[in-house]
């Protein structure tokens, strides 16, 4: 004969299928600590890069975590916006000088832009630094980029340094931005 289960019996059941659940989580996690060593990515000052893998222009895929052991300027820029116009002709400058020691990596925001548009634009000012492509919008929210432009001044071990939003930049800031990321900003 087969027993029914007792509505005290299935609330038993139930709870101990959710506890063993819980300590299975709880037992089996990896700590952040050995993912991170010690620091979660975030797109703050002070904390690691998140990975970023995108397409470029070029027709390939780049990856943020390649660049490792290079100091790099990431740029959220579109091609109809004013500020990120005026100052592509500063971070052109920045990439011919310092090329070899810095890297500079346009993102362009291709989920609100003309990929086409952007690519004119760019062989008009005799742009020749990486441009990556952000097709879906994923990079700009994993780094919450609310304001164009917006760049981020990683050093060498992919900390973030510094968080610029709006612009232009002036040359004079991305030199000095750069001497700073030469020397570091990691702990």
């Amino acid at each position: 004969m087969s027993e029914v289960m007792t509505p005290f019996r299935f609330r038993a059941f139930a709870g101990l299928a959710l506890v063993a659940a819980v300590l299975w989580a709880w037992f089996t996690r990896t700590p952040a600590e050995v993912l991170y060593r010690g620091r979660l990515p975030a797109p703050l000052a002070g904390f690691p890069a998140p990975e970023m893998a995108l397409p470029t222009l070029e027709g390939g895929q780049a990856r943020l975590s390649d660049l490792r052991g290079t100091p790099v300027i990431l740029n959220f820029w579109a091609s109809w916006c004013p500020p990120c116009r005026l100052e592509m002709p500063a971070l052109q400058r920045v990439h011919e000088e310092y090329r070899g020691r810095v890297v500079v990596v346009g993102v362009n925001m291709a989920q609100v832009d003309s990929i086409e548009q952007a690519r004119t634009f760019l062989q008009d000012r005799g742009v020749t630094f990486p441009i990556w492509l952000d097709v879906r919008g994923e990079a700009a929210q994993t780094y919450q980029v609310v304001s164009l432009p917006t760049t981020f001044f990683i050093d060498a071990q992919g900390t973030i340094c510094e968080v610029v939003v709006g612009g232009p930049m002036a040359e004079a800031l991305l030199r000095t931005r750069v001497a700073q990321l030469e020397a570091g900003c990691s702990p």
